[in-house]
């Protein structure tokens, strides 16, 4: 049932002013349009959106018409990015029925899984599913009710179909329709239901959460890479911890970590160190939280290494890392300048561990690339009383400038260097000058 809300309270200051332009333009033209999901959410809950979408029932073809500085993207369902000055906004048409819901590339009811591997299902390859509906239909496709909000800046009037206002009121985040069908449509759902409620703080309705055991196996066959960036959502969203204790109680780190060694403390004191970071604006990096979930398990294979000659050990920790990360790609195929950067990480945490560094060896460990994400990782690291506090004490100071404790370090020994037979010598000579002889115009 639809419900009308005229003056809904939502803070016209914080609506973008690209967004309302686009919305406003395409009235002017004739269509329907409002600002749609999470922005309105975010909006009824004073939040800041971190970006707006549009809902209309104008075709792509149609919004490009209207819009110069439009494209169209999507292989499944097309939508229209908007450029508004610096801001894109995203313009999707009203979906009908059968198509995936918002943030969707799952499957339809009663289809099979697609494999994991290749993203296929019942052995045919990804078809565009461009099915227009109406508000009414595209209002029951969403994923949460909170997210089936409808607002129109232009006559500030808010449209409810799925009674997401009331949910919002209990700060209750609930699927619209049959849970455990709509985690079978998207087993991303399941994750999402995490992140939004971990992020705003919301209870997940009782059938909404009864849903989740029975259905997280689905999550196998969500394609890696599309994992990875759930993986990122999840922790990078400044409330990792918290995210990251709601997947255990719905027993979801198994099937989204299915590794030889269960992540440990490491990652929680990462994931506390992540959030610290984006409340202050600094920049973080999935590359550093990789490295604490998979320390455990890298250890374990790096322990080998400790047996062999110090010559061997190296290659053996690089063998290590690699069977880590390949064991991760089954699940989560993160790109590769974030498994090289856990992998540069774990690779330091030896030779900050030297007890006494040559002045040449501290210099190039702290000029390597990676030497301040594997100094932080070492901090976390004495925290937790795996290393001693002293040497992280150390190499802060080290790195300090003007610091003079690297004078104090030995200087590395000089090689001899090895004088070369004159024999040998007058022999290279001998076939150099043959050479550019053999060489020359005759």
């Amino acid at each position: 049932m639809k419900i009308e809300i005229a003056e809904p309270g939502i803070p016209r200051e914080r609506v973008s002013t690209g967004a309302a332009t686009v919305v406003k333009r395409l009235q002017e033209a004739g269509h329907e349009a409002y600002l749609v999901g999470g922005c309105v959410r975010d909006l009824l809950l004073r939040r800041t959106p971190k970006d707006f979408d549009v809902a209309t029932n104008a075709h792509p073809d149609a919004i490009c018409a209207i819009f110069s500085r439009s494209r169209p993207i999507g292989r499944r369902f097309r939508i229209v990015h908007v450029r508004m000055r610096a801001e894109i906004i995203e313009v999707s048409t009203f979906r009908g029925a059968g198509v995936e819901g918002e943030g969707g590339a799952g499957i339809s009811p009663g289809r099979p899984p697609r494999s994991r591997e290749t993203g296929v299902a019942n052995g045919r390859s990804r078809e565009r599913h461009d099915t227009y509906g109406t508000i009414d239909e595209d209002a029951l496709r969403r994923d949460f009710t909170i997210n089936a909000l409808y607002y129109d800046p232009v006559a500030d009037m808010l449209l409810d179909y799925c009674d997401g206002m009331a949910d919002i009121a209990k700060r209750t985040l609930r699927l619209i329709g049959d849970p455990p069908a709509r985690y079978q449509e998207d087993p991303v759902r399941i994750l999402r239901a995490v992140r939004i409620a971990a992020k705003l703080d919301l209870r997940i309705h009782r059938a909404t959460k009864a849903a989740i055991a029975p259905s997280k196996a689905l999550l196998g066959t969500v394609s890696p890479a599309r994992l990875f960036d759930e993986f990122c959502k999840l922790f990078l969203c400044g409330h990792g911890v918290y995210t990251f204790e709601l997947l255990e109680r719905q027993g979801l780190t198994e099937a989204l970590f299915p590794l030889a060694v269960p992540p440990g403390p490491l990652l929680r004191a990462a994931l506390e160190s992540t959030d610290a970071r984006l409340a202050e604006a600094k920049p973080v990096t999935p590359g550093f939280l990789l490295a604490a979930l998979l320390w455990p398990d890298y250890l374990g294979e790096a322990a080998k290494a400790e047996s062999l000659p110090p010559g061997k050990r190296g290659e053996a920790r690089e063998q290590a890392a690699l069977a880590a990360l390949q064991r991760l790609r089954q699940t989560i195929a993160a790109p590769r300048r974030h498994t090289y950067f856990a992998r540069d990480v774990w690779q330091l945490q030896p030779l900050l561990e030297l007890e006494q560094p040559t002045a040449d060896e501290a210099g190039a460990i702290i000029a390597h690339k990676r030497f301040r994400a594997a100094y932080d990782f070492l901090l976390l690291r004495a925290d937790l009383g795996e290393v001693e506090a002293k040497l992280a004490d150390w190499w802060t100071e080290a790195q300090t400038p003007g610091t003079d404790i690297l004078k104090d370090l030995p200087a590395a020994p000089k090689r001899r260097r090895r004088r070369r037979s004159r024999g040998r010598g007058r022999r290279t000579a001998a076939l150099a000058g043959e050479a550019v002889q053999n060489a020359a115009p005759s």
